[in-house]
């Protein structure tokens, strides 16, 4: 019996390593892909304006888009021709036009895509400002938006281009570019 426990060993060991390396060949093959479905919409509508207030009874948000999909699989909101209206207390508002946008399920996060425009008129105090991109993530509730595409900011005879944007739309509004910053600006 002594004799055999050896042998009885290596065959375990054996047998070991063969179920590892078995295992090993099956985690690296080729998985085939999922195929996605088509997805289901739960409800559509066209010609959609929803508008939130603010706590003091006045429009804080307007939104506007031509047609919504809502989608079941994952709880998301499509949107054609979003234009979205970012009320300020004293200044004109703020703009925001895309060609598409994705809406999260909770509408925390809002992906607008294609040409991306945000206009402000000019008043007293602010000149008028015009700012092209693409690919623009939004969070409405915070009145925040970025992208790391080109931007391009005009206003009056000066321009700005840049990589990458950071942008607060709720006052005091600003905008931080993110790299290779270049613009002219006229002296008034």
């Amino acid at each position: 019996m002594r004799q055999l426990r050896p042998l009885l060993l290596l065959i375990l060991l054996l047998g070991a390593v063969a179920s590892w390396w078995s295992a090993q060949e099956e985690a690296t093959a080729p998985q085939p892909l999922a195929t996605e479905g088509p997805r289901e919409i739960d409800y559509y509508v066209t010609g959609l304006q929803v508008t939130r207030m603010n706590r003091d009874g006045q429009p804080a948000h307007r939104l506007h888009v031509a047609s919504a999909r809502h989608f079941t699989d994952d709880d998301t909101t499509e949107l054609e021709k979003p234009h979205l209206t970012v009320f300020q207390a004293t200044d004109p508002p703020w703009e925001v036009h895309a060609a598409r946008a994705l809406s999260s399920a909770d509408g925390n996060l809002v992906l607008l895509s294609g040409e991306v425009l945000i206009e402000r008129a000019g008043s007293d105090t602010t000149r008028p400002m015009r700012l092209l991109t693409r690919e623009l993530r939004v969070q409405p509730r915070q009145d925040y938006a970025e992208t790391d595409e080109k931007v391009r900011v005009e206003t009056d005879s000066d321009w700005l281009d840049a990589v990458g944007m950071q942008a607060w739309l709720r006052p005091p509004s600003r905008l931080k570019f993110l790299s290779q910053v270049k613009g002219h600006y006229v002296p008034r």
